[in-house]
């Protein structure tokens, strides 16, 4: 699943132009994904740029909130199967850090929208390679280096709250200016610093996701960014539809397929996608 890299040319932006590819590979991205995404507790963002940016060709400006409109709709798919597959009880105690979370990233996406509009297309280009390459080398790393819930924050709720909306914000930033769900952050902030175990991090990374995705969605519409119709239904309603299917199976598989090796192998896909994509553009 490694996709080939942009033409030197960018695609024409102008509303009714043509959308290259097929429909029924933009349902097939979507849909594996959408698996993906369900079974780890991602949007799948980073995985699905390389082929907006890529095979598409899409400018990164229209990639971005097409990526943010498919997430989404994976979230809403792979959440409700998770939460009906695993065990929800050990949601409880963390309840109150995810909810900091949630309502930071919300706030740092926000002005992580206005942080796309002012980038110029090759700042951004670097930005989105750095942030495909960093998550790329997490999710490899992480079945040789175990995260263990070590709770480094201090036991004193307000400090943990305060953590929350803090770590939150950045990650809603990185969320609204790069186009992607934030889950490989959200994750290992959940583990390591308030001590959730890894399957509940995934559950409740994907609770932070979902308002942050839709605060950057909703200010991507207003602005305009879904108003060309060929793209709409040509990439994001087959994308998002295959999405769905893929989220709610990824969710239901998330009790029985260990996430490690995947994590790694799409870790693996990731960065070798994001060079052949991005290297003529830094």
């Amino acid at each position: 699943m490694s996709w080939p890299a942009p033409a030197n040319e960018a695609r024409d932006e102008r509303p009714g132009d043509p959308v290259p590819g097929h429909i029924g590979v933009h349902a097939f991205i979507g849909f594996i994904v959408g698996v993906a995404g369900g079974l780890v507790g991602l949007g799948g963002a980073e995985l699905r740029l390389p082929y907006l940016a890529g095979t598409l060709r899409l400018p990164l400006k229209n990639a971005v909130p097409v990526n943010l409109a498919v997430s989404l709709l994976t979230l809403l798919a792979a959440l409700p199967a998770r939460l009906l597959t695993l065990k929800t009880a050990g949601l409880n105690p963390f309840l109150a850090e995810t909810a900091a979370l949630g309502i930071g990233a919300v706030v740092g996406a926000y002005a992580g929208v206005d942080g796309l509009r002012r980038l110029s297309p090759q700042a951004l280009a670097r930005a989105v390679f750095a942030l495909l390459l960093s998550l790329g080398l997490m999710m490899m790393a992480e079945p040789v280096v175990h995260f263990a819930p070590l709770g480094l924050a201090p036991d004193w709720t307000p400090l943990r709250i305060a953590a929350g909306l803090l770590c939150g914000v950045l990650i809603g930033a990185i969320s609204g200016l790069l186009g992607v769900a934030g889950g490989e952050v959200i994750i290992p902030a959940l583990v390591l610093e308030f001590g959730a175990p890894i399957k509940a991090a995934g559950s409740l990374g994907q609770m932070v996701s979902i308002p942050t995705v839709l605060t950057g969605f909703v200010r991507h519409q207003r602005a305009g960014a879904f108003r060309d119709r060929e793209l709409l239904m040509r990439l994001i309603v087959p994308m998002g539809l295959g999405a769905i299917a893929g989220g709610l199976l990824g969710g239901l598989l998330a009790a029985y397929v260990p996430s490690g090796l995947l994590k790694a192998a799409l870790g693996l896909i990731l960065i070798a996608s994001s060079v052949k994509v991005f290297r003529k553009q830094l």
